[in-house]
């Protein structure tokens, strides 16, 4: 008996369509979030450049928190360590679920994203590397992050047509190069190990993970456990978002049989996703950009001394060359080693454009900018200038190859509308 053709891989498919209504989903609340990221961005700017400057520096300077446990922490910290570890419990989560239980369980669907994102972190570290070298290298991992809800916000303002798998695929992306960004920043953004308060944490992470894999929701439970390990894991010189990862990893993608297993619905990682996400998008994530983007410009002056700095120039070379070309050439290796194929009516040109808008670095940009050269002085006022005009003339470029796209776009998205059986799941998921 002879085996059935293995059907082609195709790259920025559609996927199934429970897949498509749950990205779509996400992708509504990320964009959202991604336009609050921009108000807090903008607000920072201006306040940080205007007559009240001292009062923003005297804001973020702000030190609260018990001195007895040695959380007596600036506002900017807190918002770096403390609320960016809910973005990256949220991304743990997303990650988990789709390796676990969506599309990208298929490791011929999951060899081409994550291969993109391995391509977009390398390269423009390199690119950063060669134009710094015999300076400031250990800022070779700034420019190696996607910001995904800025890339959102700028694709729901250019790319409202934009078919769903480009959508799906920048997401995936996005999630695995954060997963990238904070491996790398436990390894190599770690000066003073502590070994006592990393191994205590290990004590609360166990017990949260045994209550979770119980289906355990509650609150007054879940959340003191969370925050123990949170504390332990800054207490041991790692930074205190790795304690989110690890707490995303810990939360059950699939419901238990006694649960009513797989088909009963959905696990407690889409459960903490719904109600965790509003929170990290809208609060945690813009909240983040109103301490980490208020940087003294200082007129034309200001902005030629940093675009002359070779720290600013590897930072905008890697998001905007690096990242492109990293992604687009781990993208065609890939597909050439798997033979996939561009999905019908989608061609390079489209991976392209997704390809530059992934160079919109800010969030975790900005992060291991402080990591690398601390707060404050003028190194910290050159990467945040550095980030933010890479990000901005990277969505620009964007903008300029997926608009002159938007009529293929606007009729592979009819396309994907037509339900002619009219079972309420379009035909090009049933195909």
């Amino acid at each position: 008996m002879s085996k059935a053709p293995r059907s082609i891989p195709r790259v920025l498919s559609p996927g199934s369509w429970r897949e498509a209504r749950r990205i779509a989903d996400v992708l509504r609340k990320e964009t959202i979030g991604g336009a609050l990221l921009l108000a807090g961005t903008l607000v920072a700017l201006i306040w940080a450049n205007s007559v009240w400057s001292g009062r923003y520096d005297a804001m973020i300077g702000l030190r609260v928190g018990p001195s007895a446990l040695h959380l007596d922490l600036s506002l900017a910290t807190w918002a770096a360590d403390g609320l960016l570890a809910i973005f990256f419990f949220v991304a743990g989560l997303e990650l988990k679920r789709e390796f676990v239980a969506g599309d990208l369980r298929d490791p011929r669907r999951a060899a081409v994203p994550v291969a993109a994102a391995v391509g977009g972190v390398v390269v423009p570290a390199l690119v950063y590397v060669l134009m710094n070298t015999g300076g400031a290298v250990k800022g070779w991992a700034i420019p190696t992050a996607t910001d995904i809800a800025f890339a959102l916000a700028v694709l729901a303002v250019v790319g409202r047509s934009l078919p769903t798998a480009m959508r799906t695929f920048l997401l995936t992306l996005a999630v695995v190069d954060d997963l990238l960004a904070i491996v790398i920043i436990a390894i190599f953004y770690t000066a003073h190990l502590l070994v006592l308060p990393l191994l205590a944490a290990l004590v609360p992470l166990a017990l949260f993970t045994l209550l979770v894999q119980r289906r355990v929701r509650s609150w007054w439970l879940l959340l003191p456990l969370a925050f123990a390990v949170w504390a332990l894991v800054h207490a041991s010189g790692v930074h205190a978002t790795v304690a989110g990862v690890l707490l995303g990893f810990a939360v059950p993608v699939l419901r238990s049989q006694r649960a009513g297993g797989p088909e009963a619905g959905p696990g407690l990682a889409e459960h903490f996703e719904h109600r965790f996400r509003p929170i990290s998008a809208g609060v945690a994530v813009p909240i983040f950009a109103l301490m980490s983007a208020g940087v003294t410009i200082g007129g034309l002056d200001g902005l030629g001394s940093a675009l002359t700095d070779p720290i600013a120039l590897g930072i905008m070379a890697g998001l905007i060359v690096g990242k492109p070309i990293g992604i687009l050439l781990a993208t065609w290796l890939t597909a050439r080693f798997t033979r996939a194929t561009i999905d019908s009516g989608l061609s390079w040109i489209d991976m392209a454009g997704l390809a530059v808008l992934a160079g919109i670095g800010f969030t975790v940009s900005l992060l291991i900018g402080e990591l690398a050269f601390g707060v404050g002085g003028e190194r910290d006022d050159h990467v945040k200038v550095a980030v933010l005009l890479g990000s901005l003339i990277a969505a620009v470029l964007a903008t300029g190859v997926l608009r002159a796209r938007n009529r293929v776009y606007r009729r592979i998205r009819e396309a994907e509308q037509i339900d002619r059986n009219r079972d309420d799941i379009p035909d090009i998921y049933q195909r």
